[in-house]
């Protein structure tokens, strides 16, 4: 992996939040809570570009990082790969030399393959700041940070105290990779992960936790509940055995969410499957915090650039 870190252990990059030490992590969190405080410059990144390099589709994700840029007075560059020149043949890493040459400092990069991100960064520049938007399944950084400081913002600092369960594809999500780094060194009292067999992963990332394939003996008496949609587009064919019996068995609704504490909180990175994973009665009911969670998406967001670029 490349280093995160220059010779004197500042952050150069984000690209996993997994060895991430407490420290980073927390300054991180608590920039981001200072920041929906009210504490945020709004020329903190004046005259720096940031690129959203985005190989993959992205609606939260991109937009909160290009409301981020913004917000910090950074001029933004879009990138659709769609109408680029990867569709002639270029690859991920020319793209990123061509504009990099343009005078682009900071680059927000979404990628489909596991690693991509990393190996870009170590290809750029001493004075150029890569954060991994989303690489595969690996990791997705700033959504892990930002679920925790909604979990903070709900629960209080001290995560010694708190159960939490995972549903679902985690097989297929790098939201949930970077959530189990998380909370593993945010010293998250009990981890549970549920979900089938066949989308839970057999390659260590469960080490620690609570592993179930029964929803209602995982969900009870948790104090957060955290919700994956199935990623179709990542899923060999037969894994799941129809979208109705998943919901039958993993979707939460109203009467299982009964079962976790009595103010529990729900949290989904989204895009949301409604019917599938989750009802709607659940995704819009008042121990949601899916909205938070997109709220909190452009402070942390904020944070992480203006600690890499200002």
């Amino acid at each position: 992996m490349t280093q995160q870190t220059d010779s004197e252990g500042r952050l150069r990059h984000l690209l996993t939040l997994d060895g991430l030490p407490l420290p980073q992590l927390r300054a991180l969190l608590d920039r981001a809570q200072a920041i929906r405080d009210g504490d945020a410059s709004d020329r903190a990144l004046a005259g720096i570009a940031v690129c959203t390099l985005f190989f993959e589709p992205s609606t939260r994700t991109r937009l909160s990082f290009q409301r981020a840029a913004q917000r910090l007075g950074a001029d933004v560059l879009g990138f659709d790969a769609s109408t680029s020149s990867t569709t002639k043949g270029e690859t991920a890493l020319d793209t990123l030399k061509n504009i990099e040459a343009m005078g682009v400092r900071g680059f927000v990069v979404r990628h489909s393959g596991d690693g991509e991100v990393a190996a870009l960064a170590a290809a750029a520049g001493p004075d150029t700041a890569l954060v991994n938007a989303g690489d595969g399944r690996n990791a997705h950084p700033t959504q892990g940070l930002l679920d925790m400081l909604t979990l903070r913002q709900a629960k209080g600092a001290d995560f010694s105290r708190l159960k939490v369960v995972i549903v679902g594809d985690v097989r297929h999500s790098r939201v949930a990779r970077s959530d189990l780094h998380a909370l593993r060194t945010l010293g998250a009292g009990e981890i549970r992960v549920c979900g089938p067999a066949a989308l839970l992963p057999a390659d260590g990332t469960l080490g620690g936790c609570v592993v179930s394939h029964d929803l209602d003996a995982a969900i009870e008496g948790v104090d957060a509940v955290m919700m994956l949609r199935l990623q179709r587009e990542r899923m060999e064919e037969g894994l799941i055995d129809s979208l109705d019996d998943y919901h039958r068995d993993y979707g939460l609704d109203a009467r299982r969410l009964r079962r976790a504490a009595g103010d529990a909180v729900v949290l989904h990175p989204g895009p949301m499957n409604r019917g599938v994973e989750i009802d709607d009665e659940v995704a819009d009911g008042p121990q949601s915090l899916i909205l938070q969670q997109v709220a909190n998406g452009v402070a942390v967001r904020m944070a992480v650039l203006e600690t890499l670029l200002a």
